[in-house]
C-alpha cells in the first residue's frame, strides 16, 4: 500500500463550463449537462482555463479546506490564484526569512538548487545520447552533457548569486540548443527548438515547454505552501512583488525531470502533432484546445507513475516529488539537517 495519496488537480478546460458544489462533490456541467462528478476530498486544487464559471459555494468550501483555485487564460498563462488564510508555522517562516538575510546560506542554497537542475539536465542529455539513432546527434548531446558537468563543478567556486546565475544562463543556452537532437529526425521539421523563447513562445516546442512549466510551477507553489513556507521569498530567484520566488526556485530541479522529458515523449511518440498548435498574430505559437487536453492528460498520468527517491530509498509517485523536496528544504531551514539536497534523477 502506498504511503502517499495524490489528491489530483482538477483541470477544467471547456469554455462556459460550470463548476459547483453538490453535497460534498464537485460537479462540472456544460450546457446544464453533468460531465463530471468528483468528491471534493479527492481534489487537491482546481485549475480553470479561460471562461469557466465557479460557484461561490465551491470557492468558499475550497478556501475553508485550504484547496487552491487557480485561474489561467485559455492558453495556460497564469492569471490569479485564490486561496484561504495563509497557513504554516511562523517559526519556520522566521527561519526562512533569517536564511534569506544570510548571504552565505543563500548562496549555498541557490547553488544546491542549480546543482540539481544542471545534473538532471545532464542526465536527460546522456539518456538521449544513448538512444540516439545517429552518431552525429549522440556526439552533440555528449559534448553538451560534458559542458554541463563542467558547469556543475563551477558552482562550488561561485562567490555570489550573480556568478551562479551567469553559470546557469550559459548552461541553459547550451542545453536548449542540444535538446532538439533528442527529437526524432523525421519530426524536427515541425518541432524545431531554436533556443528558449517565452513571451510569447515562437515555435511549437517552446509552446509545449511553456505550458508544462506553467503546470509545474503551480505544483511547486502548492508544495512550498503545503509545508508552511513563504512562496514569495526565494533564494535563487530575486524577490519581486507578486512573484512566487521560492516556487520558482524549487521548480528548477524538476524542469528536465518532469516537463522536458514529458515534452520529448509526447513529440517522439506522435501524441502531439503540428495540428495541436496554432499560430497567432505577431509570431506567437500556442497549443490549441485539443493539444492542451492531450498534455494535461499526459501530465496527470505521469504524476501517478512511481520512481525511487534517492534519499528516502523508497518508491514514490512522481506527483509528490515537489512536496518531498519542500519538506527537505523546511527541515534544513529549521536546522534539522545541515544542508539541502536537490532531487537527482537516475
Amino acid at each position: 500500500m502506498s504511503l502517499y495519496q495524490i489528491q489530483n488537480t482538477l483541470y477544467v478546460m471547456t469554455p462556459q463550463a460550470y463548476a459547483h458544489l453538490d453535497n460534498g462533490t464537485v460537479r462540472i456541467e456544460v450546457e446544464r449537462e453533468t460531465k463530471l462528478r468528483v468528491p471534493l476530498h479527492h481534489v487537491g486544487g482546481l485549475v480553470c482555463f479561460g471562461n469557466v464559471l465557479v460557484s461561490p459555494a465551491l470557492m468558499h468550501q475550497m478556501a475553508d479546506e485550504g484547496r487552491a483555485l487557480v485561474l489561467l487564460d485559455r492558453f495556460g498563462r497564469f492569471k490569479a490564484r485564490l486561496e484561504g488564510p495563509v497557513s504554516g508555522n511562523i517559526l519556520l517562516r522566521r527561519a526562512q526569512h533569517r536564511a534569506a538575510d544570510d548571504a552565505a546560506l543563500t548562496l549555498s542554497l541557490a547553488s544546491a538548487l542549480l546543482l540539481g537542475k544542471l545534473r538532471n539536465s545532464r542526465t536527460l542529455l546522456l539518456r538521449g545520447a544513448r538512444e540516439a539513432a545517429h552518431e552525429a546527434d549522440a556526439a552533440v548531446l555528449k559534448r553538451t552533457a560534458d559542458n554541463l558537468g563542467a558547469a556543475v563543478r563551477s558552482l562550488a567556486k561561485a562567490a555570489d548569486l550573480d556568478t551562479l546565475r551567469g553559470i546557469e544562463g550559459e548552461a541553459a543556452r547550451g542545453y536548449f540548443s542540444a535538446v532538439n537532437h533528442i527529437v526524432k529526425p523525421k519530426l524536427r521539421e515541425h518541432f524545431q527548438l531554436d533556443g528558449r523563447t517565452r513571451r510569447p513562445p515562437r515555435d511549437r516546442f517552446n509552446a509545449l515547454l511553456s505550458f508544462l512549466y506553467s503546470m509545474l510551477m503551480n505544483d511547486c507553489r502548492s508544495a512550498v505552501e503545503a509545508v508552511g513556507l513563504d512562496a514569495q521569498l526565494g533564494f535563487l530567484h530575486a524577490v519581486r512583488p507578486g512573484r512566487a520566488a521560492l516556487a520558482l526556485d524549487l521548480q528548477e530541479e524538476f524542469r528536465s525531470v518532469l516537463a522536458d522529458r514529458l515534452a520529448l515523449t509526447l513529440i517522439n511518440r506522435g501524441q502531439l502533432t503540428r495540428k495541436d498548435f496554432e499560430e497567432r498574430d505577431g509570431g506567437a505559437v500556442l497549443l490549441n484546445d485539443q493539444g492542451r487536453r492531450t498534455v494535461v492528460t499526459a501530465w496527470q498520468e505521469r504524476k501517478q507513475e512511481e520512481l525511487q527517491h534517492p534519499l528516502l530509498d523508497t518508491n514514490v509517485p512522481i506527483g509528490v516529488l515537489p512536496l518531498l523536496q519542500a519538506r527537505i528544504l523546511a527541515r534544513m531551514l529549521r536546522g534539522d539537517i545541515p544542508t539541502y539536497s536537490a532531487y537527482l534523477a537516475r
